[in-house]
């Protein structure tokens, strides 16, 4: 038996696998972000582990005796987060999230204080974790001052589950401290943000073990003392979860964040379009990966606008045969690819008094598949093509708004059957992997096939004339700015 441990931005997921990697059962627990400040986005590591507990707990009740033979666990979650701890671990702040823009201004500090771009192999964003950490010291000096430690948030988890300060490759690649050709921290790129080695957490693959459990919470839980494997960022274990390892493999995620995630078989940076080139969760991989801040949260948003569900607004969105008169701007949380833009803005454009709530929501959707359609064309000047990709995430239960992104992207989305091939999944396949020794496709195979969607070639027409207007509005309304 595995255990899988996911840790999203909005919940916290358990997912128990069988030998022959069936689900036997899985829990969640919600989380919240704060919001302090515009811009600002937060949350309490306590939190995490009061959720952590919760979903273990879920599972022993409801599989006390598949949790008694557990071999293994794996962790995912989500990347760029800083946790800073004193010298006795102790969490000095909340945790500053990945969608969180406050660092803007010193990125382009770091970016002249060393060679983020070619050893870190990506652009400083206000995402990532080195400009927090930058933030932190210009102003909260005092705590920054007490920092022994700084952890990504699964790596949080590890730490009390374990006891041990361990991060894994594809996860740390996100921090813009790590070499990620070399796959180790840089001394130069830490330096550049006032850091040292020792402040950072040792190193494994995602697919080694990175601990094992802590003899009191094994005891408490009835459970062995297993290995707890180094796991993946939750893109990485994602594609642990759906087999994609090799080139020409990949997958769009339609999450509170989008993600057009390509397995590479080298390092091959590419700054210039916003790509990040991170390293995958097994050795001797990377990835490339196009990322846009507000997918799924883009409905989220217009549904806490509107007093709508989710259900409510998607089914106003029905057989699309040509766009919305509409056109929305998804930025709400700034921009990553192409436009590396954390001041980026959202917006409505073209709206007329006859315009409801129908033309909107579709709009959003039409939105979100713009930006895909940007990720597609930055991958595509990066050297990597895709022609399919696996569609994953909450968003991607809208049969109709995998249509319209397949329509402004050209890549047909391949749709598994039925099961959740998410991180948590891609966590605990991690795990057997650390267990076992086994990266072959017998642990990391491909999901079955339920429909292919290929775009509608009258909807990816005119799209393709849509998707020039998007980024004209974009940078019309920059400069407005």
């Amino acid at each position: 038996m595995y255990l899988g441990i996911d840790l999203g931005t909005s919940g916290i997921k358990a997912m128990l696998l069988g030998q022959d990697f069936a689900v036997l059962g899985v829990a969640h627990a919600p989380l919240t972000v704060s919001r302090p400040h515009p811009g600002w986005s937060e949350q309490d590591p306590a939190d995490w582990i009061a959720g952590c507990e919760s979903v273990i707990e879920a599972l022993l009740r409801a599989h006390p005796d598949q949790m008694a033979r557990l071999r293994g666990i794996g962790l995912s979650g989500h990347m760029h987060g800083a946790v800073l701890l004193d010298a006795s671990d102790r969490v000095l702040r909340p945790c500053i999230l990945w969608n969180d823009g406050r660092s803007g201004p010193q990125c382009a500090e770091l970016e002249t204080r060393a060679d983020f771009r070619g050893i870190a192999g990506n652009l400083v964003m206000a995402g990532f974790t080195a400009p927090k950490l930058l933030w932190v010291q210009q102003n909260e000096p005092e705590l920054f001052e007490k920092t022994a430690k700084v952890l990504l948030p699964k790596d949080y988890l590890r730490l009390w589950l374990t006891g041990g300060h361990v991060a894994e490759m594809s996860d740390a690649a996100g921090t813009l401290w790590l070499d990620v050709g070399r796959r180790d921290w840089s001394d130069e790129l830490l330096s550049a943000t006032g850091l040292s080695r020792a402040q950072m957490p040792a190193l494994v693959e995602g697919s080694d073990v990175s601990g094992h459990l802590r003899a009191d919470l094994a005891d408490r839980w009835g459970i062995p003392r297993v290995p707890v494997a180094g796991g993946g960022g939750d893109n990485a274990a994602t594609a642990c979860g759906m087999g994609v390892m090799v080139p020409g493999t990949g997958f769009l995620s339609l999450g509170t964040s989008g993600v057009l995630f390509a397995a590479t078989e080298s390092y091959a940076p590419n700054t210039a379009q916003a790509v990040h080139t991170f390293c995958h969760a097994v050795p001797d991989t990377w990835h490339q990966m196009g990322v846009i801040l507000s997918a799924t949260d883009s409905m989220a948003w217009l549904c806490e606008i509107t007093g709508r569900s989710v259900p409510e607004l998607a089914a106003l969105v029905a057989g699309v045969t040509a766009p919305s008169p509409v056109t929305f701007l998804p930025y709400l949380s700034g921009e990553r690819t192409p436009l590396n833009d954390p001041d980026a803005t959202a917006a409505f454009l073209g709206l007329r008094r006859s315009h409801g709530l129908p033309e909107l929501a579709q709009a959003v959707m039409e939105g979100v598949a713009m930006a895909f359609a940007d990720c597609v064309h930055a991958l595509r000047k990066a050297g990597t093509e895709l022609e399919a990709a696996y569609a994953v995430g909450g968003g991607a239960r809208s049969r109709e708004w995998l249509r319209i992104i397949a329509s402004a992207t050209g890549l047909v989305l391949l749709e598994p059957e039925d099961g959740d091939f998410g991180a948590a999944f891609g966590a605990a396949k991690l795990a057997a992997a650390c267990v076992t020794g086994d990266r072959s496709q017998r642990v990391f195979a491909r999901p079955a096939i339920r429909a292919e969607i290929a775009p509608d070639p009258a909807l990816a027409e005119a799209y393709a004339a849509r998707h020039a207007r998007h980024r004209a509005a974009y940078s019309r309304l920059r400069d407005l700015d």
